[in-house]
C-alpha cells in the first residue's frame, strides 16, 4: 500500500518518517522551549502554586532586610509596655512578654528560620542524592550495604531522632542544622536510589558504557540529568517538615537559644503568656504555618507541572 508524501512526511525503506512540523502539538513544544521551559510554563499557570511561590518570595526579601527594615529594635525591651494588643497605637502587632516590639522580631526571626529550615534539605540533598545515585547505579554489595545502613535511620521517627541527636549534641544552630541533616539523608537517598535503579538498564546508559565512558562520568553526565528532577521535588517538599523541626528544637530549647528571635523560641517564651494575650502569642506559629504550608504547595505545583505527557 503506497503512502502519500507530503511536505509532512517521507518515505523511507518502506516506512514513514515525520517530520518535525507533523509532530503533536505538545511535543512541538517541549521540543521548541525544552523540558525546564515547559515546566516553567506549566508552573505559571498554576495560580495556587504561583501565590504560595509569591509568600515564599516576599518571605525571602523580608529575611534578606530585616536588619534595616524593621520599624524598632528588636531586641530592646520595656516592662512598662509587655503583651501591647495587635493593633496598638505604637506597636502595630503588639509586644511580647518583655515588650519587644512583635513585627520587628518576627521579621527578623524569619531570617533564622529559614536558615535553619532550608539549610538541613540542601545539605541533605547534595549527600543524600551522591549516596542514592551510587548505591542505585552501581547495584550489588554497595547498594546492600549502603541502603541497609540508610534503613537503620527508618527505624526512629523523624521527630524523636531530631530530638535524640539535638540533645545528644547540645543545643545551638549548627547542633539543629547537623541533627537535621541526618534526618533528611536517608530519605533523599532512598528517593535517589529508586529512580537511579529504575534508569540504569535504558538504553542510553548501555549506549554510554559502550562508548567507554567511566562509571563516574556516566552518573554524572547521564544518571544525575535524568533522576535530578525527581530529587529535587522531593527535596522542596520536606523544607516544611524542616521547619517544623526546627521551630519544634527551638521550642524544647534544643535550638536558637535566646535573646535571638526565631518563631519557635518565640513560641516557646510566649506560651505563658496565652491565656493573657493569645493573639500575640499565636503570631510565631501562625508564621510557620504560613510558610510551610507555601512551601508545600509550591512543591506540589512543581511536580505536576514536571508531569509532562508527550
Amino acid at each position: 500500500m503506497s503512502v502519500p508524501v507530503t511536505a509532512a512526511s517521507v518515505a523511507l525503506d518502506g516506512g514513514v518518517v515525520t517530520a518535525p512540523e507533523a509532530l503533536p502539538e505538545s511535543g512541538a513544544f517541549v521540543a521548541s522551549r525544552g523540558f525546564w521551559g515547559h515546566v516553567v510554563h506549566r508552573l505559571v499557570r498554576d495560580p495556587v502554586a504561583v501565590a504560595a511561590g509569591a509568600v515564599i518570595l516576599i518571605v525571602i526579601v523580608i529575611a534578606c532586610l530585616s536588619p534595616w527594615i524593621t520599624p524598632m529594635d528588636p531586641y530592646k525591651g520595656s516592662m512598662l509596655r509587655r503583651l501591647k494588643p495587635v493593633a496598638d497605637a505604637t506597636y502595630w502587632l503588639g509586644s511580647d512578654e518583655l515588650g519587644r516590639d512583635m513585627i520587628s522580631r518576627l521579621m527578623l526571626g524569619s531570617r533564622l528560620s529559614l536558615f535553619i529550615g532550608v539549610t538541613p534539605v540542601v545539605i541533605a540533598f547534595v549527600i543524600g542524592s551522591a549516596i542514592g545515585i551510587l548505591a542505585g547505579y552501581v547495584g550489588g554489595w554497595t547498594n546492600t550495604i549502603l541502603m541497609r545502613t540508610i534503613d537503620v535511620f527508618f527505624a526512629f521517627p523523624s521527630v524523636l531522632l531530631a530530638i535524640a541527636l539535638s540533645g545528644a549534641l547540645g543545643a545551638g544552630i549548627f547542633n539543629s542544622i547537623v541533627s537535621l541533616t541526618c534526618v533528611f539523608v536517608p530519605q533523599i537517598a532512598r528517593v535517589a536510589e529508586s529512580v537511579t535503579t529504575g534508569i540504569r538498564k535504558r538504553d542510553y546508559i548501555d549506549a554510554a558504557k559502550l562508548s567507554g565512558a567511566s562509571p563516574l562520568t556516566i552518573m554524572r553526565v547521564q544518571v544525575l540529568g535524568n533522576v535530578l528532577g525527581p530529587i529535587f521535588v522531593y527535596s522542596t517538599s520536606l523544607i516544611s517538615v524542616s521547619m517544623i523541626l526546627a521551630s519544634g528544637l527551638s521550642f524544647l530549647g534544643l535550638g536558637v537559644r535566646p535573646p535571638e528571635p526565631e518563631w519557635g523560641l518565640m513560641l516557646n517564651t510566649l506560651r505563658t503568656a496565652i491565656y493573657v494575650n493569645p493573639v500575640v502569642a499565636a503570631l510565631p506559629g501562625l508564621c510557620i504555618f504560613i510558610v510551610s504550608i507555601s512551601f508545600n504547595i509550591f512543591s506540589d505545583g512543581l511536580r505536576n507541572a514536571m508531569e509532562i505527557r508527550q
